[in-house]
């Protein structure tokens, strides 16, 4: 995949943007563990940015999913990981099932606002018993009239304390645990909705992270998107958007910190010579920067065969899985090169150290990539849906 001219001047757009509008606001909204998600989606929205590969009906430009990836990679450039994932939701993980498989209707009041950036969108997947295993998950919705009456628990949600819908993912039968889920667009103004706790973690500050309850909360049926039942489905689907924008979101943010601790080590002086000086810290940062460069080029083929309309469940999965991995190496290296100065708070190799975790456990552990591929390649059995 190369980037065209139009590619680069989103991005171009994009990273003058995060330098106006973002950056000089991301200290503050780390410490206040919140960032004002309507104001920027907003901006991010008149700028034409929530819905580059999103249908021109509802607002979207109507491009394919290159120009989503060339938008994901320039969002590496905020200066912490809570901001980009808080955007990543809305563009990626609670909008392509409602762009792909809802109605008009459902696409006009939910999509349109949120590409606008009147509205933002969080999906609820993740619950205290099923995170990873989403085929066991306990929420449920029992059909009362046209309406669906939802109660259950979601945990781990982002945005969901500012949202106004969520995208759920949530049982409408008793049938067999991978045909008996829909997709359902759930109001966060509705009755019987309860925002019980705002989760407190170890990075990502900025981003607001919710425990919410449902009890009894009445949506009409019309809010499914697509076929009762194939919720399961389009939730897979909807996965491999969020695995390529996590992979993509992540480089510059690795690169980066490998620029920052090569300008550090270039300064530090010790036993009279200076850090950069000394061979193993630059042959370990010359062989980050390789695997940097590497993930970045298993991330733009699986983009440009997803482009192309082919699976990519096993190049994103790998994309997924790798970056995981590789975003705690770059940062603990870089951190272990800053010395004290990397175990401070301020420090953007330490952010990165504390946000970047969250990549082997957030849209699927590493040992469930793990076993996608081991089921990819033929390795382990895929267990019957039932």
């Amino acid at each position: 995949m190369q980037y065209s001219h139009e590619h680069l001047e989103i991005q171009k757009t994009l990273r003058r943007f995060i330098d106006d509008e973002i950056n000089p606001h991301v200290d503050e909204w780390e410490a206040a563990e919140i960032f004002p998600a309507h104001e920027v989606f907003k901006k991010l929205g008149n700028l034409g940015m929530l819905g580059l590969n999103k249908p021109e009906a509802f607002g979207g430009a109507g491009l394919d999913y290159s120009y989503a990836m060339a938008m994901a990679e320039a969002l590496g450039h905020i200066s912490c990981g809570g901001v980009p994932m808080a955007i990543g939701v809305q563009t990626d993980m609670c909008t392509p099932a409602l762009a792909r498989f809802g109605s008009d209707e459902l696409r006009r009041e939910f999509l349109a606002p949120a590409i606008a950036g009147d509205m933002v969108g969080c999906i609820g997947v993740s619950e205290p018993g099923a995170g990873s295993d989403v085929a066991g998950l306990k929420s449920h919705a029992r059909k009362d009239g046209d309406d669906y009456l939802i109660s259950g628990q979601k945990m781990w949600i982002t945005n969901s304390l500012q949202a106004d819908w969520m995208c759920m993912l949530v049982n409408t039968s008793d049938g067999p645990v991978h045909r008996n889920k829909s997709l359902v667009m759930v109001p966060m103004d509705s009755p019987g909705i309860e925002k019980a706790k705002k989760i407190r973690k170890i990075g990502m500050d900025s981003s607001d992270t919710g425990l919410i309850y449902f009890d009894n909360v009445r949506v009409p049926q019309r809010y499914r998107i697509g076929e009762e039942g194939q919720g399961f489905v389009y939730q897979m689907q909807q996965f491999q958007e969020e695995r390529l924008w996590a992979a993509a979101s992540s480089l510059e943010s690795m690169e980066d910190c490998i620029a920052q601790t090569i300008e550090w080590a270039q300064q530090r002086q010790m036993f009279g010579a200076t850090l950069a000086d000394q061979q193993w810290v630059q042959f370990k940062l010359a062989e980050l920067k390789t695997e940097v460069e590497a993930l970045r080029a298993l991330t733009y083929r699986a983009c440009d065969l997803h482009v192309k309309g082919e699976d990519v469940l096993e190049l994103a999965s790998m994309a997924k899985l790798k970056t995981g991995r590789l975003t705690r190496q770059v940062a603990d290296t870089c951190l272990q090169f800053w010395g004290g100065m990397g175990f401070t708070l301020e420090n953007r190799v330490s952010r990165l150290y504390r946000d970047g975790r969250l990549g082997s456990i957030g849209g699927g552990a590493d040992e469930v990539m793990l076993g996608i591929l081991a089921k990819t390649m033929g390795i382990a059995k895929r267990p019957p849906r039932g």
